[in-house]
């Protein structure tokens, strides 16, 4: 049986759907708290044989003999997140208490940092090294405070579980995303608002050397997001060799805002319009220029699939969820 946090979440229900769809398991336990009013429909096409509140995970793994894998992918995500006694309590004690739960009992973990762990980028965007990374924001910090205690445990010769990674996803976008609200990619806000006014509105630059719009990210299709983790999931539950350890989860190639929103309108049939806009004070300071991932640790596991292309993922996103009725994944 296979544990999935966050899995009414955008990349953990699409990982149940790469195990439903293409791994064909349905013996998945989905668990996280739903507080937005529609994202329940994220799990509407999902087959999986239980529900579990986040706080009803740990008593109900108590005394459990038959879980392979834990993929943590909850947790409070918002850049924004100013109480950072809540992200304490459910970014970092909660996946301590996952991490120990499947040492003690023979199970593979597998947990979502993020990219916001490389701050500015100062010392680049290397997963094979983490001692000198300075996060902006206090989401960032928990991730990589809990990167930090995680390779501590494993350094330490402390108990950790049989086969483990840490995923630092980068720009994730894609279906089933909908409940994000402002944290949703710059994909779904650029077809909302092209659909209601005509323009995408996009920052501009507060940064020397960098156009408005020309901020640069590594945008990663949600499909390859979820098949990366499943990856690693499957060599765990087939016994299969690999390296356990931190690892960017990224397309290797950094694209810039105004190529992605003008992928959406396109991707429409319609001529491109962008307004640039002054960035909200909340962000300047904390903002990242540019982000591109170093991959190769990723493919030395002997991951191969090819990732999307900015222009392929973005037209499949548009054409096969957005313009239609049903968007849902």
């Amino acid at each position: 049986m296979i544990v999935i946090t966050g899995g009414a979440g955008m990349i953990g229900c699409i990982i149940a759907w790469h195990l439903n769809t293409i791994v064909k398991r349905d013996d998945i336990v989905i668990v996280d708290r739903i507080t937005h009013a529609d994202q329940w429909q994220n799990l509407v096409k999902r087959q999986y044989v239980q529900y579990l509140d986040k706080d009803q995970l740990l008593s109900w793994l108590d005394g459990r003999q038959d879980i392979e894998a834990i993929i943590h992918m909850g947790a409070i995500s918002a850049t924004t997140e100013r109480d950072f006694n809540k992200l304490v309590t459910d970014n970092i004690h909660y996946s301590q208490a996952l991490w120990t739960w499947c040492a003690k009992n023979n199970a593979a973990f597998f947990y979502a940092s993020s990219a916001a762990t490389y701050g500015d980028g100062e010392h680049g965007y290397d997963d094979a090294s983490i001692e000198k990374l300075r996060p902006l924001n206090g989401y960032g910090y928990s991730k990589h405070f809990f990167d930090q205690w995680a390779l501590q445990q494993v350094d330490k010769s402390l108990r950790a579980p049989r086969a483990w990674a840490g995923f630092k996803f980068f720009n994730v976008y894609g279906p089933n995303e909908y409940h994000k609200e402002r944290m949703a990619s710059v994909a779904l806000h650029s077809f909302n608002q092209f659909k209601e006014t005509g323009t995408v509105k996009l920052f501009k630059s507060h940064k020397q050397g960098f156009e408005d719009g020309m901020q640069l990210r590594d945008f990663v299709y949600v499909k390859d997001a979820a098949a990366a983790v499943v990856h690693f999931v499957e060599m765990a539950i087939n016994n299969k060799p690999c390296t356990n350890g931190i690892y960017n989860i990224g397309t290797g190639q950094a694209r810039a805002f105004k190529d992605l929103a003008t992928n959406v309108m396109t991707s429409l049939g319609k001529t491109p319009h962008i307004t640039y806009i002054d960035m909200p004070e909340d962000l300047q300071g904390k903002y990242q220029y540019f982000t591109e991932a170093n991959v190769a640790k990723l493919r030395a596991t002997g991951y191969q699939q090819p990732f999307y292309s900015l222009e392929d993922g973005v037209k499949d996103y548009v054409q096969n969820y957005l313009m239609h009725e049903d968007a849902y994944c």
